[in-house]
């Protein structure tokens, strides 16, 4: 059981604060702006620390629930805290380029845009994530999948070492050569180890801009799409990458319709010829060009913008994806939306992924705590709504989604391979994945790990591990 903090509590932590750090609490005139998330059922009220402690102590010796805040991007409020403390990083937004060595140096609280566009500057890129505003902390430590993902594989692949405050308040260098044992855990599982306040990314050569945009299509061509779709999939490429979209693909669009979002890491004609069978649908409406990447990774900031109230449920799949499920996903997606009016049709949508997954299959589940690695591909619905008397209703609609997806692929795929977690954690919310064992072959390691690190479990926040003691 954890205490909330009171006016008393609030005034001893701000007495031991240095000057450089801002205690908010809910007297403050900016507490409201400070508990504002990307998603209005995050919203928690609490007492906001901006800054990193040099230890814990005050948290733990009072019992206080601790959150931690990035890009604020969870919907399940797991950086937030109802009547506890956060950490807010968003002060810690510095990104430097070691030109030299192709390392991004990037702090705790930097949003991905903040990292593309810094690597740019150098005709550099690292694998990011495909919303710019997106916190590049939760995204890391929870895996990491982007545009990139089919040449380099995911984030916590091109992360070669991070700074870690760890539940005793010591700041830890973790790479391959430090503390291994640290960084194995927190690719894939770092949200229970600590505040990760530095993160060191590989970066490769990106002097060519990437032929992206997108492609609208009538609903009457669904299956033909995913006909296209799931032949495709035998013939994968790295430099390629696809997103197939049940939304709006507009503010003034009637409703929603089938987006494909394309990416290729190279010039039109080979886009045009990978994806020549797309093409040769005859979409609504085109709307690609030659663009630098970090403007790649804005393609979705507008069906993405903050505020609302959401949810976010993920889903698995693996070509050939079967048509008629398909179908049924688009036809119950789209009843919704004409049922619910207080559902925003701009930003509720569903989302089938398409990347060549064979850099992030050929890294064995036991290399890194992250679970989720094979011949996947992902998939997410996202809803947005403004009454928050319809919470229940609309997560429940999610979950329903949701088990339908988990029962399709599991008429496929009898035993998933080596012991991965079909289920990508950061598409999903507390309580969406296997609560006893959501890291799969790992759990038992990373239990014991946890027990040596944050043995009290002041991180519990996201996908909690219980401490295994010798």
């Amino acid at each position: 059981m954890k205490n909330h903090i009171t006016p008393a509590l609030a005034q001893d932590l701000r007495s031991q604060l240095d000057a450089s750090t801002k205690l908010v609490t809910p007297s403050s005139p900016d507490y409201g702006t400070a508990i504002m998330r990307w998603s209005d059922t995050a919203v928690r009220p609490a007492v906001w620390r901006r800054g990193i402690p040099s230890d814990w102590k005050f948290a733990s010796q009072h019992q206080l629930d601790l959150a931690v805040k990035g890009g604020g991007h969870s919907t399940g409020g797991t950086s937030s805290s109802e009547g506890g403390l956060v950490i807010d990083l968003a002060q810690m937004r510095q990104v430097t380029v070691n030109e030299e060595e192709k390392i991004i140096t990037a702090q705790g609280g930097a949003l991905w845009g903040d990292v593309d566009k810094t690597a740019a500057q150098y005709g550099l890129a690292t694998v990011s994530g495909t919303v710019s505003h997106t916190g590049i902390g939760g995204l890391t430590l929870g895996g990491g999948f982007g545009w990139l993902s089919g040449e380099h594989g995911p984030v916590i692949d091109n992360l070669v070492g991070a700074k870690v405050v760890i539940a005793n308040g010591e700041i830890l260098n973790a790479s391959e050569t430090e503390n291994q044992d640290l960084f194995w855990a927190i690719r894939g599982a770092g949200h229970n180890f600590g505040v990760t306040v530095e993160f060191r990314y590989q970066a490769y050569e990106q002097p060519n801009p990437i032929y992206a945009g997108r492609l609208v299509f009538s609903p009457d061509k669904l299956s033909k799409l995913m006909n296209v779709l799931n032949e495709r999939h035998w013939s994968p490429n790295p430099k390629a990458g696809l997103h197939c979209i049940f939304a709006k693909p507009s503010s003034d669009a009637t409703g929603p319709k089938i987006n494909v979002v394309l990416f290729y890491n190279g010039d039109e004609q080979a886009a045009r010829k990978h994806f020549g069978g797309i093409f040769d649908l005859g979409p609504e409406t085109t709307s690609l060009s030659s663009i630098p990447y970090p403007q790649v990774n804005e393609l979705l900031n507008d069906m993405a913008r903050p505020g609302g109230r959401r949810a976010l449920k993920g889903a698995t799949f693996t070509p050939p994806i079967r048509i008629e499920f398909v179908q049924w996903l688009w036809e119950e997606f789209t009843r919704k939306l004409r049922e619910e009016p207080d559902l925003d049709q701009d930003r509720t949508f569903f989302t089938i992924e398409f990347y060549d997954m064979t850099q992030i299959a050929k890294v064995t589940v036991e290399a890194t705590a992250f679970p989720t690695r094979g011949f996947y591909q992902g998939g997410m619905l996202g809803i947005t709504w403004s009454d928050p008397r319809k919470d229940d209703q609309f997560r429940e609609w999610g979950r329903y989604l949701q088990s339908k997806c988990r029962d399709e692929i599991k008429k496929i795929v009898a035993q998933p391979q080596s012991g991965t977690i079909l289920e990508y954690a950061n598409y999903s919310e507390p309580g969406d994945l296997n609560y006893h064992a959501p890291f799969g072959v790992n759990q038992k390691k990373l239990a014991r790990l946890k027990a040596k690190f944050d043995p009290a479990c002041l991180f519990h926040r996201t996908n909690p591990i219980t401490p295994e003691f010798d």
